[in-house]
């Protein structure tokens, strides 16, 4: 039988947004929502919140995650990547007997996850020869036609010759939606995680929403707001 375990990933030092990961969000703390999907998913035999934050820790259990260990200092800092907090949880848990196929990373900050899209997700990944599959969606317009904005203030398109072309005549484009990283722990990554080695599941923007400012907030609550009022549940796509 196979074996799933969920991380999520919960630093208690977010300086944008205070405490981002247990504020209440529709009335229940963010990470609550990431928590609760896993659950209902019933893939995993065991969910984890890695923080380093006593009072996240206390927030996770209440919400039904596990916590096994707190993390340490040295990979709670503003420059330690989510691969080396996985890592560290996966080899904590090894040294304690307990060792898993896969594992899926959910963030915290992701209160539009379906939990349609998970299972899909592992469904594909367990079928594939893949290390990894994780949640993309289609960019809102073409890339290939972008420009910056140079030291005068004026705009420089990063591809002038796509400026004379129709966007419906250039090749769609995807990006991460950042909400879970399923990885098949057998397989090893031979490429970057936007490579080869990984299969991105496509999901409705509808359920995509970084949340890393204020501003991403209220645009995730306005969407968290319109799909239960349009009553636009995964089901429907």
């Amino acid at each position: 039988m196979l074996k799933c375990i969920a991380i999520i990933p919960a630093r208690g030092g977010s300086k944008r947004i205070p405490k981002k990961n247990i504020k209440e969000f529709h009335g229940k703390p963010l990470i609550a929502y990431s928590i609760e999907v896993a659950l209902k998913s019933k893939l995993f035999e065991k969910i984890i919140v890695s923080t380093d934050d006593e009072l996240i820790a206390k927030v996770a259990l209440k919400c039904g995650a596990e916590i096994p260990f707190i993390r340490p200092k040295e990979l709670s800092d503003d420059f330690t990547g989510t691969g080396a907090v996985v890592e560290h949880a996966i080899k904590y848990l090894k040294e304690q007997g307990e060792e898993y196929d896969f594992c899926c990373t959910i963030y915290a900050t992701a209160p539009l996850l379906q939990e349609k899209y998970l299972m899909e997700g592992f469904e594909k990944l367990k079928n594939s020869d893949a290390h990894q599959v994780f949640c993309a969606t289609i960019m809102p317009s073409a890339i290939q036609r972008s420009f910056k904005i140079n030291e005068n203030g004026r705009c420089e398109m990063f591809w002038r010759d796509n400026f004379y072309k129709r966007s419906q005549d250039l090749e769609e484009a995807y990006y991460d939606a950042g909400q879970f990283y399923w990885e098949n722990l057998k397989n090893n990554f031979t490429d970057i995680p936007y490579g080869r080695d990984s299969i991105p599941l496509v999901i409705p923007s509808i359920f995509v929403q970084d949340i890393d400012t204020f501003e991403d907030w209220d645009k995730a609550e306005i969407l968290y707001e319109l799909i239960k009022k349009l009553k636009k549940d995964f089901n429907a796509f």
